[in-house]
């Protein structure tokens, strides 16, 4: 069975346009799923929607959305009033500038989805805007408005089709300087760096995802079997922070262990005192008298 598109539309650059449709790239229909359960007879509670001041059931057919413009006063707006926005981004995702994919800041990346042809009369115009862009190793810009609400979206070539990326609002990112400014400008010497260089250069390798799963997804899982089968909760022994007393001395040990070599940790000075070693040393002295 296809998918189910997100989104119907027309992709544009210039005077050039074919129908397209967008999908969800990602999916988290795998994730545990937990329903909210009344404790005592063990039933599944439903939420309803209650009216805040008469506290009264709401009817679905009642219920609309609405913008506060005072305390207690607002603007209604119907679902026809939605389609009503006039916007071209409600049914074209017009491209609307190409620029270098380095130029786009981590940080503003958002949800990702899949843009293919919806019928065959525009593929060609499809695979001659993905080209174009593969060619000059460039990303579209374009908005759309998708959940009604207009969404950025960086478009780059992807196999026989495109990813398009919603991007977050300069508005919706936080400024990094509310964070960073209390961190001390700390000058690492340059064999700590070394050390530290040498460590990640020896965990280098390709990124491969299916190397990666959710533990906490499986934990959970196994919590809940046992559980059901009336068996004790496996438990983790509880994570102890590594007191690193000498951050030089760390660099190394993490260095061996890297290579496989047994960590050695410095020798703890002796305790004992001048007068315990004159102790240890008197009957040495007394055999010699002896002799």
């Amino acid at each position: 069975m296809a998918p189910c598109p997100n989104w119907k539309g027309y992709l544009k650059l210039s005077l050039v346009s074919c129908s397209v449709a967008l999908y969800s790239a990602t999916s988290t229909s795998q994730r545990v799923r937990l329903n909210i359960i009344n404790r005592t007879p063990g039933n599944r509670v439903h939420n309803q929607v209650v009216d805040a001041e008469t506290e009264e059931l709401v009817d679905e057919d009642d219920r609309v959305k609405g913008y506060q413009v005072e305390k207690g006063q607002y603007v209604l707006v119907e679902d026809q009033d939605f389609d009503g926005v006039a916007l071209e981004s409600n049914h074209t995702i017009d491209i609307e500038a190409f620029v270098p994919r380095s130029e786009v800041d981590e940080i503003y990346l958002d949800e990702d989805y899949f843009i293919a042809p919806n019928d065959k009369v525009g593929a060609e115009a499809f695979a001659v805007i993905r080209d174009a862009m593969k060619k000059e190793d460039l990303v579209g810009i374009a908005q759309v408005v998708l959940y009604r609400r207009e969404r950025i979206l960086m478009l780059s070539p992807r196999g026989d089709g495109l990813m398009a990326t919603a991007l977050r609002y300069h508005s919706e990112v936080r400024d990094e300087k509310d964070y960073f400014s209390d961190i001390p400008n700390v000058k690492v010497p340059h064999d700590m760096l070394d050390l530290a260089v040498h460590i990640l250069k020896s965990k280098k390798q390709q990124f491969d995802p299916d190397k990666f799963e959710d533990r906490y997804e499986d934990a959970l899982v196994k919590m809940i079997k046992a559980k059901h089968a009336g068996k004790p909760i496996p438990k983790l022994a509880e994570a102890k922070p590594s007191n690193v007393i000498n951050l030089m001395d760390a660099l190394k040990r993490s260095v061996n262990a890297v290579h496989g070599k047994p960590a050695t940790s410095r020798r703890a000075p002796s305790r004992r005192t001048s007068g315990s070693r004159k102790r240890a040393a008197h009957p040495r002295t007394r055999a010699k008298r002896a002799g």
